[in-house]
Protein backbone atom coordinates (compact mmCIF):
# COMPACT_ATOMS: atom_id res chain seq x y z
CA UNK A 1 0.00 0.00 0.00
CA UNK A 2 1.36 3.15 -0.99
CA UNK A 3 1.99 6.71 1.55
CA UNK A 4 -0.68 8.51 -0.51
CA UNK A 5 -3.60 5.73 -0.01
CA UNK A 6 -2.04 5.07 3.66
CA UNK A 7 -2.82 9.09 4.32
CA UNK A 8 -5.99 8.91 2.17
CA UNK A 9 -7.22 6.52 4.27
CA UNK A 10 -6.38 7.94 7.57
CA UNK A 11 -8.73 9.28 10.14
CA UNK A 12 -8.79 13.07 9.59
CA UNK A 13 -7.16 14.95 12.44
CA UNK A 14 -9.45 18.06 13.70
CA UNK A 15 -7.43 21.02 14.96
CA UNK A 16 -9.43 22.23 18.11
CA UNK A 17 -9.09 25.86 16.60
CA UNK A 18 -11.74 24.67 13.55
CA UNK A 19 -13.81 23.05 16.66
CA UNK A 20 -13.78 27.17 17.92
CA UNK A 21 -14.34 28.37 14.91
CA UNK A 22 -17.21 26.48 14.05
CA UNK A 23 -18.71 27.46 17.37
CA UNK A 24 -18.51 30.94 16.51
CA UNK A 25 -19.54 31.30 13.15
CA UNK A 26 -21.70 28.30 12.66
CA UNK A 27 -24.91 29.68 10.42
CA UNK A 28 -26.87 26.51 9.63
CA UNK A 29 -28.86 28.71 6.48
CA UNK A 30 -25.34 29.94 4.93
CA UNK A 31 -23.94 26.21 5.24
CA UNK A 32 -26.67 24.23 3.95
CA UNK A 33 -26.53 27.21 1.29
CA UNK A 34 -22.85 26.59 0.76
CA UNK A 35 -23.14 22.64 0.50
CA UNK A 36 -25.25 23.00 -2.37
CA UNK A 37 -23.55 25.39 -4.22
CA UNK A 38 -20.67 23.05 -3.71
CA UNK A 39 -22.21 19.90 -4.88
CA UNK A 40 -23.08 22.07 -7.63
CA UNK A 41 -19.38 22.86 -8.05
CA UNK A 42 -18.75 18.48 -7.67
CA UNK A 43 -21.08 17.78 -10.80
CA UNK A 44 -19.76 20.92 -12.81
CA UNK A 45 -15.82 19.23 -12.34
CA UNK A 46 -16.86 15.80 -13.33
CA UNK A 47 -18.17 16.76 -16.17
CA UNK A 48 -15.97 18.72 -17.41
CA UNK A 49 -12.87 16.31 -16.28
CA UNK A 50 -15.48 13.36 -18.40
CA UNK A 51 -15.44 15.97 -21.77
CA UNK A 52 -12.14 15.97 -21.21
CA UNK A 53 -10.23 12.88 -20.80
CA UNK A 54 -10.36 11.01 -24.43
CA UNK A 55 -9.12 7.84 -23.12
CA UNK A 56 -13.08 7.57 -21.28
CA UNK A 57 -15.71 9.22 -24.00
CA UNK A 58 -18.82 11.03 -22.18
CA UNK A 59 -20.81 8.48 -20.80
CA UNK A 60 -24.24 11.26 -20.77
CA UNK A 61 -27.20 9.99 -22.32
CA UNK A 62 -26.58 6.25 -20.88
CA UNK A 63 -27.82 4.24 -18.52
CA UNK A 64 -24.33 5.06 -16.02
CA UNK A 65 -24.54 8.49 -17.13
CA UNK A 66 -27.85 9.03 -16.34
CA UNK A 67 -27.04 7.25 -12.89
CA UNK A 68 -24.67 9.81 -12.01
CA UNK A 69 -26.57 12.15 -12.70
CA UNK A 70 -29.37 11.29 -10.00
CA UNK A 71 -27.10 10.96 -7.60
CA UNK A 72 -25.49 14.60 -7.71
CA UNK A 73 -29.31 15.23 -7.87
CA UNK A 74 -30.22 13.48 -5.00
CA UNK A 75 -26.64 14.62 -3.08
CA UNK A 76 -27.57 18.43 -4.22
CA UNK A 77 -31.17 17.90 -2.16
CA UNK A 78 -30.17 15.86 0.49
CA UNK A 79 -26.78 16.84 2.04
CA UNK A 80 -28.02 20.90 2.85
CA UNK A 81 -30.87 19.18 4.53
CA UNK A 82 -29.08 16.58 6.27
CA UNK A 83 -25.89 20.06 7.25
CA UNK A 84 -28.30 21.93 8.07
CA UNK A 85 -30.12 19.07 10.86
CA UNK A 86 -26.29 19.03 12.33
CA UNK A 87 -25.82 22.50 12.60
CA UNK A 88 -28.84 23.18 14.31
CA UNK A 89 -27.92 20.67 17.45
CA UNK A 90 -25.77 24.04 18.64
CA UNK A 91 -28.99 25.87 19.62
CA UNK A 92 -29.78 22.98 21.68
CA UNK A 93 -26.87 23.43 23.75
CA UNK A 94 -28.00 23.34 27.58
CA UNK A 95 -31.12 22.38 26.42
CA UNK A 96 -33.36 19.01 27.51
CA UNK A 97 -31.21 16.12 27.34
CA UNK A 98 -28.19 15.28 25.58
CA UNK A 99 -29.44 11.50 24.48
CA UNK A 100 -32.26 12.99 23.67
CA UNK A 101 -30.90 15.31 21.63
CA UNK A 102 -29.37 12.97 19.18
CA UNK A 103 -31.88 10.90 18.61
CA UNK A 104 -33.41 12.47 15.91
CA UNK A 105 -29.39 13.37 15.15
CA UNK A 106 -29.37 9.39 14.58
CA UNK A 107 -32.45 9.06 12.68
CA UNK A 108 -31.88 11.45 10.00
CA UNK A 109 -28.20 10.67 9.54
CA UNK A 110 -29.55 6.63 9.05
CA UNK A 111 -32.02 7.96 6.40
CA UNK A 112 -29.60 10.33 4.80
CA UNK A 113 -26.88 7.35 4.18
CA UNK A 114 -29.62 5.12 3.18
CA UNK A 115 -30.76 7.37 0.29
CA UNK A 116 -27.19 8.19 -0.94
CA UNK A 117 -25.63 4.44 -0.70
CA UNK A 118 -29.11 3.36 -2.73
CA UNK A 119 -28.16 6.27 -5.73
CA UNK A 120 -24.34 5.79 -5.26
CA UNK A 121 -24.36 1.90 -6.06
CA UNK A 122 -25.56 2.26 -9.78
CA UNK A 123 -23.23 5.58 -10.25
CA UNK A 124 -19.91 4.28 -9.45
CA UNK A 125 -19.61 1.03 -11.03
CA UNK A 126 -16.84 3.06 -13.71
CA UNK A 127 -13.65 3.28 -12.21
CA UNK A 128 -13.08 6.72 -14.26
CA UNK A 129 -16.14 8.11 -12.46
CA UNK A 130 -15.05 6.90 -8.94
CA UNK A 131 -11.52 8.78 -9.69
CA UNK A 132 -13.24 11.60 -10.86
CA UNK A 133 -15.60 11.54 -7.91
CA UNK A 134 -12.30 11.34 -5.10
CA UNK A 135 -10.64 13.70 -7.28
CA UNK A 136 -13.56 16.29 -6.98
CA UNK A 137 -14.30 15.92 -3.00
CA UNK A 138 -10.71 15.98 -2.01
CA UNK A 139 -11.02 20.04 -3.10
CA UNK A 140 -14.27 20.18 -1.76
CA UNK A 141 -15.98 21.16 1.95
CA UNK A 142 -18.72 18.65 1.88
CA UNK A 143 -16.63 15.89 3.19
CA UNK A 144 -16.41 13.81 6.25
CA UNK A 145 -14.96 16.61 8.51
CA UNK A 146 -18.24 18.75 7.03
CA UNK A 147 -20.14 16.51 9.21
CA UNK A 148 -17.65 15.38 12.47
CA UNK A 149 -17.31 19.47 13.12
CA UNK A 150 -20.71 20.37 13.78
CA UNK A 151 -21.58 17.08 16.32
CA UNK A 152 -17.81 17.41 17.81
CA UNK A 153 -18.45 21.34 18.51
CA UNK A 154 -21.96 20.22 20.43
CA UNK A 155 -20.71 17.81 22.25
CA UNK A 156 -17.58 19.84 23.41
CA UNK A 157 -20.20 22.60 24.41
CA UNK A 158 -21.98 19.82 26.28
CA UNK A 159 -19.15 18.96 27.74
CA UNK A 160 -18.23 22.14 28.98
CA UNK A 161 -21.35 22.74 30.31
CA UNK A 162 -21.09 19.54 32.65
CA UNK A 163 -23.68 18.12 30.98
CA UNK A 164 -21.35 15.27 28.81
CA UNK A 165 -18.84 13.15 31.17
CA UNK A 166 -15.52 14.10 31.41
CA UNK A 167 -13.92 11.45 29.86
CA UNK A 168 -15.77 11.21 26.86
CA UNK A 169 -13.88 12.37 23.67
CA UNK A 170 -16.33 14.49 21.76
CA UNK A 171 -14.85 14.32 18.13
CA UNK A 172 -14.43 10.20 18.63
CA UNK A 173 -17.79 9.77 19.80
CA UNK A 174 -18.82 11.86 16.77
CA UNK A 175 -17.46 9.42 14.41
CA UNK A 176 -18.88 6.56 16.20
CA UNK A 177 -22.19 8.11 15.87
CA UNK A 178 -21.88 8.39 12.16
CA UNK A 179 -19.95 5.50 11.67
CA UNK A 180 -23.14 3.97 13.13
CA UNK A 181 -25.71 5.47 11.16
CA UNK A 182 -23.45 4.67 8.12
CA UNK A 183 -22.77 0.83 9.09
CA UNK A 184 -27.09 0.23 9.10
CA UNK A 185 -27.29 1.91 6.18
CA UNK A 186 -24.86 0.14 4.04
CA UNK A 187 -26.80 -3.23 5.45
CA UNK A 188 -29.69 -2.13 4.68
CA UNK A 189 -29.14 -0.97 1.43
CA UNK A 190 -27.23 -4.36 0.88
CA UNK A 191 -30.09 -6.94 2.29
CA UNK A 192 -33.52 -4.65 2.50
CA UNK A 193 -35.04 -3.32 5.26
CA UNK A 194 -37.29 -6.28 6.43
CA UNK A 195 -37.32 -8.53 9.74
CA UNK A 196 -33.36 -9.42 9.60
CA UNK A 197 -32.57 -6.18 10.55
CA UNK A 198 -33.43 -3.97 13.49
CA UNK A 199 -35.71 -0.65 12.54
CA UNK A 200 -33.92 2.32 11.65
CA UNK A 201 -35.63 3.69 15.60
CA UNK A 202 -33.99 0.78 17.34
CA UNK A 203 -30.63 1.29 15.66
CA UNK A 204 -30.92 5.35 16.46
CA UNK A 205 -31.57 4.53 20.21
CA UNK A 206 -28.76 1.99 20.44
CA UNK A 207 -26.13 4.12 18.67
CA UNK A 208 -27.02 6.82 21.01
CA UNK A 209 -27.38 4.72 24.19
CA UNK A 210 -23.58 2.84 23.46
CA UNK A 211 -21.82 5.91 23.43
CA UNK A 212 -22.42 6.57 26.98
CA UNK A 213 -22.26 10.27 27.27
CA UNK A 214 -24.29 11.28 29.71
CA UNK A 215 -22.98 11.24 33.53
CA UNK A 216 -23.74 8.63 35.53
CA UNK A 217 -25.90 9.42 39.08
CA UNK A 218 -23.42 8.68 42.02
Amino acid sequence: MTAHVRATMATPYIDPYQIDSYQQTADPHRNAQEARRRVLELAAFMKREEADDAAHPRSRGTASGHAVDMFLALLQDRLPVWRRVLDDLMYLVGKGRVSENLLPIARAGIDYYCEVQAAALPAFTSPSVTVRFREAMRDSDIGPMSEIVPLTAYLAAEQRAGRVSPGVVPVASARLLLAGCFRHAYYETLLGADDFLPSRDEVAEEIVRELRLELRPA
